[in-house]
């Protein structure tokens, strides 16, 4: 397994594999890797077929954190990541520092180029975390260019993420194809995240309440005789979640799957997404009703 610091190094080693006719997977991630992100190395190289090439990229993008967010508390630790992706047969891990993805050397100025998508990015985390998805678009292309894939994984636990990434590839023009793999889950329910590292003591327990709110609002939906009113479900989810003393709702939406429009009524194959703070961790999840 190569480790690729620099831009250079993976466009060489892309282009490399390019001329010898492998087929390339990519799975950008943000680090401290689980099995959800493993799970997705596996759909690249199911997808992909024998003899291709996955590639990783592990890279805490400071464009898509906030001020106010946790970029420097992220949690961090490449030496298992690397060793999780040798587990995995991935064949280069891309580990670029910010300076290398966001240079404003001497002379040069600050960098100011950004890519964003302005329609499916405006509910949910866009309205909760504006600056969000400008960062993930940004940084998503720019991994694009640089490791040249033929496809590339994303998680379903960021739907409305992979939705955007899609609309983005789709209208600037990417010859790539963009993957949704499901989302893996811990034996309570609980969408694998890095995140969830920082859930000590009770808070993991309280945690698997977004679980069971998309339980519930399955089983109102399935149980239903006729479309449902989206604002009495999201009254039933709130006061769900208010049952765990260090939970805080930020939204939970109902939309179509693919649109992302918001739904008034609600029916079977209908999407619920919620955000929701477990002391001051904040969490999202999300699934088909």
């Amino acid at each position: 397994m190569k480790v690729q610091r620099t831009i250079q190094e993976m466009r060489s080693l892309s282009a490399r594999w390019r001329r010898a006719g492998r087929r390339i997977g990519l799975v950008p991630t943000m680090g401290y890797l689980h099995e959800g992100h493993l799970s997705l190395v596996d759909h690249a190289r199911q997808r992909l077929g024998r003899g291709a090439k996955v590639v990783v990229s592990i890279f805490v993008n400071p464009a898509q954190f906030a001020a106010t967010e946790d970029l420097a508390q992220y949690p961090r630790d490449l030496p298992r990541d690397l060793a999780l992706c040798r587990g995995r047969r991935v064949d280069a891990v891309f580990v670029p520092e910010s300076g290398e993805m966001y240079p404003s050397a001497a002379g040069a100025g600050a960098y100011s180029t950004f890519v964003t998508e302005e329609l499916l990015s405006r509910t949910m985390e866009g309205a909760s975390r504006p600056t969000h998805f400008r960062g993930v678009t940004t940084v998503v292309a720019k991994l694009f260019n640089i490791a040249q894939p033929d496809l590339a994984v994303f998680g379903a636990k960021d739907w409305q993420q992979a939705a955007v990434v899609r609309r983005m590839a789709r209208d600037l023009n990417f010859p790539l194809d963009i993957i949704v793999a499901p989302t893996m889950r811990e034996s309570d329910g609980l969408a694998m995240s890095s995140r969830n590292r920082y859930l000590e003591g009770d808070l993991r327990r309280q945690a698997t309440v977004l679980w069971r709110a998309i339980e519930l609002a399955r089983a109102r939906v399935g149980g239903a005789h006729g479309p449902l009113s989206a604002a009495r479900l999201k009254g039933a989810l709130e006061r769900l979640i208010q049952t765990q003393p260090d939970a805080r709702l930020d939204y939970v939406e109902f939309f179509d799957p693919d649109s992302l429009v918001p739904a008034s009524r609600i029916s079977a194959g209908c999407h619920l997404a919620l955000a929701v703070f477990i002391g001051k961790t904040r969490l999202i999840d999300n699934a088909r009703l």
